[in-house]
């Protein structure tokens, strides 16, 4: 198990799919993945807003779910660093308390300008958007990204989904540059 720690911001958690994605990487090797129950509360918050049909019952079950698959990924015990930390938005200190207390290497956020570099670089902390993210993974061990990616599309069945098709949904959620490395990959996934 690698000693690199990714913190997932509730944002990128939000999105099913990109979810589902995120926590078959996070079941490798080569990182070690961290939130909080905080970021939960947010993701699944923001989820209920979005999709009022959905139950809040059935996103427990998927946390409860994302918390078994991942092993040691909650960080607690960081509640006292937020009231020093400085961020644009101060409802995002927790994040990077989280980050600090857990000894992230990344923050993986779609609101990178959220977290400036100058706050986050005295801390070995960097914001990295999902695409620069599992782009950098994809550069370090592409057969591991592969592998996740062919693992989510494989779990997709109502209804499934070609490599082209997985690929376009990939677009949507900003992810081009890692689209772009794995259209090169396609008999892998």
């Amino acid at each position: 198990m690698s000693n690199f720690v990714a913190v997932y911001d509730a944002c990128v958690l939000h999105p099913a799919q990109l979810r589902n994605l995120l926590l078959r990487l996070a079941r490798t090797a080569a990182f070690r993945a961290k939130w909080t129950e905080r970021i939960h509360e947010e993701w699944m918050r923001s989820v209920l807003k979005r999709f009022p049909d959905i139950k809040s019952e059935q996103l427990e079950r998927v946390k409860d779910l994302m918390d078994k698959a991942v092993p040691d990924c909650l960080v607690r015990g960081y509640e006292g660093l937020e009231a020093d930390l400085e961020l644009p938005d101060p409802d995002d200190r927790h994040v990077l308390a989280a980050a600090i207390l857990s000894h992230a290497g990344v923050i993986v956020t779609y609101n990178t300008n959220d977290f400036p570099a100058e706050v986050l670089a005295p801390h070995g902390i960097e914001a990295q958007h999902p695409d620069d993210f599992i782009t950098h993974l994809f550069g370090l061990s592409p057969v591991v990204v592969c592998s996740a990616v062919r693992e989510h599309r494989e779990s997709l069945k109502k209804p499934t989904k070609t490599v082209a098709e997985l690929l376009d949904m990939y677009l949507t959620y900003g992810l081009a540059t890692t689209v772009a490395a794995l259209e090169g990959m396609q008999d892998l996934l």
